[in-house]
């Protein structure tokens, strides 16, 4: 039986919902939205509206146009931070942030000679908002956080560390990578400038898509020019939300698995997923506690965690943990630095890494308990 505990880097198994919404469109509609008046088009612009509107409300967003469909979270992140920042700016950021986040900001102190501060962590990786504060410059521009750490699933106090940016007149861009879909977010409560996310994540949508939220009154300059199917007559931009921000055609196959596994969400409700996660999670943790040479890393109370668990096996490489789990257990895990090497640093498993077991909607306790027996019989040898 292969057990696959991967969900942060994508989930595997989705609802039945989401391969038939999916094959519906490729079989029944398949056409272009946005470009057409023909009766295909038509219905593939009302899939990729239907998608719209059901993000903006696991979002808490009145407004669907607020809602802009990527590739990828990636994408989302690079249109914020790229279209936001100016010349000189200052950004504040975190020591436990993903690639996706690093990468483009590195690329703008290059391109913009932007100076960039990051805020440690304590020792679960939780960072404190007033160490955020104590950051913040008249000429800070904008702060980016993950609302959960893809390393040690340490969740963030986004809502406290929003007030903080509001009251000092500074945007706040939150990658919720591995938070939107297994934890509740709820935008008119927790107003939040810029949050980009992922569909194939906590979910449970495809590949291939992904998204930025932007509050009213925010306006990053496109990531991208080119068609929209609106004011096709002129060639600037169009100024219009969504369309400013969504050249070219998209993954349309894959946004009606995107809402498929929405009402899925919308069904079981976030809240009881949430409470189902914590439930084996706790299995999880108590259970490497147990376990001899098994060093963990991460919050150690699942109200801080949104299901990711780094753990190293003291004597032995990590990749050779993970290939053992693998090749005599058939379960499968991630290993290294899980494209985060700042985190890594932080919690000081630079540069080897760790391996990562991170669970999902369709976690079992059987399943948990299974990887904890494989790995005590690993460690013990």
């Amino acid at each position: 039986m292969e057990l696959y505990l991967d969900t942060a880097a994508t989930s595997i198994k989705k609802p039945h919902c989401v391969y038939e919404a999916i094959d519906n469109f490729m079989r029944t509609i398949g056409a272009s939205p946005g470009r057409s008046v023909h009766k295909r088009g038509i219905i593939a612009s009302r899939t990729v509206a239907d998608a719209r509107e059901r993000t903006a409300g696991i979002l808490g967003v009145d407004d669907s146009s607020q809602v802009v469909f990527t590739l990828n979270c990636t994408e989302a992140l690079n249109l914020a931070i790229k279209g936001i920042l100016k010349q000189g700016d200052h950004v504040i950021t975190t020591s436990l942030e993903h690639n996706s986040v690093m990468r483009p900001l590195s690329a703008m102190m290059e391109e913009r000679d932007i100076t960039v501060t990051r805020v440690g962590s304590n020792a679960e990786g939780i960072t404190d908002p007033d160490d955020l504060k104590k950051c913040l410059r008249p000429d800070t521009a904008l702060i980016v956080m993950s609302h959960a750490s893809n390393v040690t699933g340490a969740i963030q106090p986004i809502a406290e560390c929003c007030r903080i940016a509001r009251e000092h007149g500074v945007l706040l861009l939150v990658d919720a990578a591995q938070t939107l879909g297994s934890v509740p977010i709820d935008l008119s409560s927790i107003p939040v400038d810029l949050l980009a996310f992922s569909g194939h994540k906590c979910l449970m949508g495809p590949q291939g898509v992904g998204g930025l939220y932007i509050r009213k009154g925010v306006f990053p300059i496109p990531l991208k020019h080119g068609g929209t199917g609106s004011a096709s007559s002129a060639e600037l931009q169009p100024d219009i939300l969504p369309d400013k921000y969504e050249s070219g055609t998209p993954n349309t196959p894959g946004l009606p698995g995107l809402s498929a596994a929405l009402d899925f969400l919308a069904s079981e409700r976030i809240e009881n997923i949430r409470s189902s996660v914590c439930q084996v999670g706790k299995i999880v943790i108590d259970g490497l506690k147990t376990i001899k040479k098994a060093v963990v890393y991460g919050p150690s109370d699942m109200r801080d965690n949104v299901g990711i668990f780094s753990f190293k096996v003291e004597g032995r490489d990590p990749a050779e943990t993970a290939l053992e789990l693998e090749d005599r257990f058939d379960i499968l895990t991630r290993v290294g630095l899980h494209c985060s090497p700042s985190a890594h640093r932080t919690i000081g498993t630079f540069p080897e890494g760790t391996v990562r077991a991170s669970i999902g909607c369709f976690t079992t306790a059987g399943e948990v308990e299974y990887f904890l027996k494989s790995l005590d019989e690993l460690c013990c040898e």
